[in-house]
C-alpha cells in the first residue's frame, strides 16, 4: 500500500491527476492539501473512498512519517519552495512542469534529490503518450533516416489564461507561453530526439495582445477564476518564436497564447532523410514514407499519459529505478526555457 499526500488541488490535479490515480490500486490519498480549503473540499467530496484527509498546511503532510511521496500540484513559484522542503522531509516528489521558474533552482531540486537518495519526477506528461513514444521508436529504429530539423507550433487565439494573475506575473510563473505550453512542445522534441546537448539559441518574445488588460477581447480564457484584468499583471510573453541549433536536429518554434488568427494549430514535424512526421499535439500522428512515397496513418489506441506518469513514478518509489520523467532527463529541457529567455532580453544569439 502506497500512502501519498497531494498538494495543491487546482486544474491539473482536478482534471488529470486526481483521475488518475483514483485508478491506481494499492493507493491511499492520506492528504488533499489547498490554501483554499474548498478546493481540496471537494475532490474529498469526489473521491471519498480515496481521499481521507483535507488540510491547508502542506507541512502536516510532510510531517507524517507515513506518507512516502507527494504531488506537488502548485503553481509555478510553489514549485521550488515545498519540493525542497518535501525532500527534505524525506519525501519522494511527482512535481507538475514546469520544474520551477528557472534553470538554477532547478538544479538545486535535483542536486537535492541526490543528496536525499529521493526520486524525484517532473511532470512532462508528453513522455508518455503513446504517439510520442512510437515516434520516438520508429526514429530510433531509423525509419525517419537522420532528423535534421524539428518544426513545432503552439499557437492559439486569444487565450491567455487567468490574465492578470500567477500566469500573467513573471515572478510567480517565470514566463508566458513559452514556459506554460512551449515546455511540452520542447521536452517532447529533445526526448524523442534522445536529449542532444545544446549548441545555439535565438528567440524573440513579444507581449503585443493584452497590453491594455481593461480593453483585451477574448472568447474564452482558461484559468479566468484567477484573472485581474482590472488590477493585475501582464509581463510575460503571449508570442514566440526561437530557432535551437543542437547536437543532433536543429529546432525552430512559433508560440502564441493569444494572436489575431483564428486559427489553432498545435503540431510537431519530424523531418528526416528518410521519412517526416506531423504529430497533431496530444493525438496521433501520420508518417510520410520518402522511399514508397506513401502516407501511413497507424492505427493504435492512446491509453491515459497521467495515469501512465503517475503510476511510473509509483513504481519508482517501489523499485528505486528511475523513470523517464526523472528530473536529470528534464534539466536539459529548464536550461534551453533560460537560454531564450535570455536571448530574447539580451536580443542575440546565444552559444552554450
Amino acid at each position: 500500500m502506497s500512502v501519498i499526500a497531494v498538494i495543491g488541488c487546482g486544474r491539473i490535479a482536478n482534471n488529470a491527476h486526481f483521475p488518475a490515480l483514483a485508478q491506481i490500486e494499492g493507493l491511499r490519498i492520506k492528504y488533499a492539501c489547498d490554501l483554499i480549503e474548498s478546493k481540496a473540499q471537494e475532490q474529498k467530496d469526489k473521491y471519498p473512498e480515496l481521499i481521507e484527509n483535507v488540510i491547508t498546511d502542506y507541512k502536516v503532510a510532510l510531517s507524517d512519517p507515513e506518507v512516502e511521496a507527494v504531488w506537488v500540484l502548485t503553481p509555478n513559484y510553489e514549485h521550488y519552495t515545498i519540493s525542497m522542503a518535501a525532500l527534505k522531509a524525506g519525501k519522494h516528489v511527482f512535481c507538475e512542469k514546469p520544474i520551477t521558474i528557472n534553470y538554477e533552482k532547478s538544479l538545486e531540486m535535483a542536486k537535492e534529490a541526490e543528496k536525499q537518495g529521493k526520486m524525484l519526477n517532473i511532470g512532462v506528461c508528453n513522455r508518455h503518450h503513446k504517439s510520442v513514444e512510437m515516434i520516438k521508436q520508429w526514429f530510433e529504429e531509423g525509419k525517419f533516416g537522420n532528423i535534421y530539423h524539428v518544426y513545432c507550433s503552439f499557437r492559439s487565439n486569444r487565450s491567455i489564461p487567468g490574465l492578470g494573475g500567477a500566469f500573467t506575473t513573471k515572478a510567480q510563473s517565470g514566463g508566458g507561453v513559452l514556459i506554460d505550453w512551449g515546455v511540452h512542445f520542447l521536452d517532447l522534441i529533445l526526448y524523442v530526439l534522445g536529449v542532444p546537448s545544446l549548441k545555439t539559441v535565438t528567440c524573440n518574445t513579444y507581449n503585443e495582445m493584452a497590453k491594455d488588460m481593461k480593453s483585451y477581447k477574448y472568447e474564452y480564457m482558461w484559468a479566468e477564476d484567477t484573472a485581474d484584468m482590472e488590477n493585475g499583471t501582464n509581463d510575460v510573453d503571449d508570442f514566440v518564436t526561437g530557432f535551437i541549433r543542437t547536437s543532433g536536429a536543429s529546432i525552430s518554434f512559433n508560440g502564441a497564447w493569444a494572436q489575431n488568427i483564428p486559427d489553432n494549430e498545435m503540431f510537431i514535424d519530424f523531418l528526416g532523410d528518410k521519412g517526416g512526421a506531423r504529430l497533431s499535439y496530444g493525438g496521433k500522428f501520420k508518417f510520410f514514407d520518402g522511399q514508397t512515397l506513401q502516407t501511413i496513418e497507424p492505427e493504435y489506441d492512446i491509453p491515459g499519459m497521467y495515469l501512465k506518469e503517475d503510476a511510473a513514478f509509483l513504481d519508482s518509489v517501489k523499485t528505486g529505478v528511475k523513470d523517464k520523467n526523472y528530473i536529470d532527463g528534464v534539466l536539459e529541457t529548464a536550461k534551453l526555457l533560460d537560454a531564450l529567455y535570455e536571448s530574447a532580453e539580451k536580443q542575440k544569439e546565444l552559444t552554450f
